[in-house]
């Protein structure tokens, strides 16, 4: 019963790991968007065009 306690606090413990982990990926995200928007917003107007 003890044990069960303990697994449940340490799980609970974790959560702002994960907090950390999602912020770091949309962090990460928004870097490669701007980075790459130019370019992703040069294919799509291509494409676009094409269909024309």
């Amino acid at each position: 019963m003890h044990r069960q306690r303990h697994r449940r606090h340490d799980q609970r413990g974790d959560v702002p790991g994960w907090v950390l982990i999602t912020i770091m990926t949309i962090s990460i995200g928004v870097a490669l968007w701007g980075v790459a928007q130019p370019q992703l917003v040069g294919i799509l107007q291509s494409a676009l065009n094409s269909v024309r």
